[in-house]
C-alpha cells in the first residue's frame, strides 16, 4: 500500500494531491541535469504554478518562466526572484510592470522588439524568440513550429547583425518528447541560426524535455548539451521544462457519487469533471491511468456491453462529452468509492475551470511523514467572484 493509500482517509474529495517524496525526486533528478550538463534549469508556470511548494522547490532551482503579467508577479513574488519572461504579444498597459518583474525580456517578433525594447534600458537582458520550423511534434494543437506558426522570428527575416541590445535567442520545439528528439531538433537549429550565435550570450531550449519520464535518457541529453558547450563555449543554456518537474508527482482523488446504464453501458459518475479538472484528456485527447483499474483500448458498445466490471466515467458537469472510457475494474464499483486518476499536477491544476459552477478541487500535499497539508479549499465565493 503506498502512502498516499494509507492516509487517503484524511484527503479531501475531490482533491490534487501533490506528494512530496516524489516531488523531490523529480527536482533532485533537474538539478543533477542541469549540474552535470552545466545549463540553468528553470521552471515553466504554465504547467505548474501552485506556490505554497515554491519553498520547496528553492531548495533546487533558481528561477522560473512566465508568459503573462500574473505569471511575472507570481515569480517576483512568492518565488522570490524575477522571471524569464516571454509573451507571444506584451501591451502597452502592461509591459513596464512586467520589465519590473522580469530578468529577461524575450520578443516574439521583431515588431514587438522595436515597439517595446527602447523601454528595457539595460533592466533586463534582450531576448528574441526565433522558429527553426522544425518540430516532431504530432498533434497540431501543441507544435509551435507548425507551418503559419504565429511564434517566433525565421531565419529569413533576422538582420544579419542583430541589434545591440539583443543577448539571447529562445527556441521552443517540443512538447514531453524524448532527448533523442532534441537531439535531432538541435542539428535544425544550428543549421538555421548558429550563424548569429556569435553575437549572443545565451540561448533558451525552451521546454518539453520530459528528462523525469522513466524512459527517458537523461545521458544522451547530457551529452547533446555537453557537445553543444564544446562547439559554443560562450552560450549559457537554458531550460524551462513544465511537466518535467510535476511528472507521476500526484493524482486527482474524486468519488463516485452515482452509476447510470443506457444500452447497457455502465457510466460511473464522479464528482469531478474531465472539462473543467481534465481538460487536456479532453483536448489531446488521452486517458489518464486510474489506479487499480485496467484502461481499454477499445471505446464501444460492444466492448463495453461484453467485458464485466467495465465502465465509462463521467464527469459531473452538464457537457454531453465529459466522459471517457473504457476502464475494467476487478470488482464492481460502488457509490462513495473513491478513484485515483494518476498523474494529474503538471498541466491540470493550471488549466481547470469553474464551467456550470462545478466545484473546484481542493489541492494539498502530502508530505514524506505521511501528513496532508490543505493549500486550499474552494468555495461558493471563488466561483461568485470570477463571474462579476
Amino acid at each position: 500500500m503506498t502512502l498516499l493509500e494509507k492516509n487517503i482517509e484524511k484527503i479531501p474529495s475531490p482533491c490534487y494531491v501533490m506528494e512530496e517524496a516524489l516531488l523531490r525526486r523529480n527536482l533532485e533528478l533537474i538539478r543533477s541535469v542541469a549540474q552535470r550538463a552545466e545549463v540553468e534549469i528553470i521552471l515553466a508556470f504554465k504547467a505548474f504554478a501552485l506556490w505554497k511548494s515554491f519553498p520547496i522547490f528553492r531548495e533546487y532551482i533558481g528561477h522560473t518562466t512566465a508568459s503573462s503579467l500574473c505569471e511575472a508577479r507570481l515569480a517576483k513574488e512568492e518565488f522570490g526572484s524575477k522571471a524569464h519572461t516571454y509573451s507571444p504579444a506584451y501591451t502597452e498597459e502592461e509591459f513596464e510592470e512586467i520589465l519590473a518583474c522580469s530578468s529577461h525580456i524575450t520578443f516574439n517578433s521583431l515588431s514587438q522588439y522595436e515597439r517595446f525594447a527602447p523601454k528595457v534600458k539595460g533592466m533586463a537582458s534582450v531576448g528574441l524568440r526565433v522558429n527553426p520550423e522544425y518540430s516532431e511534434i504530432e498533434t497540431e494543437l501543441y507544435n509551435p513550429c507548425a507551418a503559419g506558426s504565429r511564434f517566433g522570428v525565421l531565419a529569413r527575416d533576422l538582420p544579419s547583425t542583430l541589434p545591440m541590445d539583443v543577448e539571447g535567442f529562445h527556441v521552443h520545439c517540443h512538447c514531453e518528447s524524448g532527448s533523442d528528439v532534441f537531439a535531432r531538433t538541435l542539428v535544425h537549429i544550428e543549421e538555421k541560426f548558429s550563424g548569429w550565435f556569435p553575437q549572443l550570450k545565451w540561448i533558451n531550449f525552451g521546454g518539453g524535455h520530459l528528462m523525469t519520464r522513466k524512459d527517458y535518457d537523461v545521458e544522451l541529453l547530457i551529452k547533446t548539451l555537453q557537445d553543444f558547450h564544446r562547439r559554443y563555449p560562450h552560450l549559457k543554456v537554458i531550460l524551462e521544462p513544465g511537466s518535467a518537474f510535476a511528472w507521476q508527482t500526484g493524482p486527482l482523488v474524486a468519488k463516485v457519487v452515482d452509476i447510470v446504464e443506457n444500452s447497457g453501458v455502465k457510466t460511473a459518475i464522479i464528482n469531478a469533471s474531465f472539462t473543467c479538472h481534465m481538460p487536456d484528456c479532453l483536448e489531446m485527447p488521452y486517458k489518464p491511468a486510474i489506479r487499480g483499474a485496467e484502461t481499454l483500448e477499445e471505446d464501444d458498445l460492444e466492448t463495453a456491453r461484453a467485458t464485466p466490471h467495465t465502465y465509462r466515467i463521467g464527469g459531473n458537469s452538464c457537457l454531453s462529452g465529459d466522459f471517457m472510457g473504457l476502464w475494467q475494474f476487478d470488482h464492481e464499483l460502488q457509490i462513495g468509492e473513491r478513484l485515483i486518476f494518476e498523474d494529474m499536477i503538471h498541466y491540470t491544476t493550471v488549466k481547470t475551470n469553474m464551467f456550470n459552477g462545478i466545484g473546484h478541487p481542493s489541492i494539498g500535499m502530502l508530505h514524506e511523514d505521511g501528513t496532508f497539508e490543505l493549500f486550499r479549499r474552494y468555495t461558493y465565493e471563488d466561483y461568485r467572484d470570477r463571474m462579476c
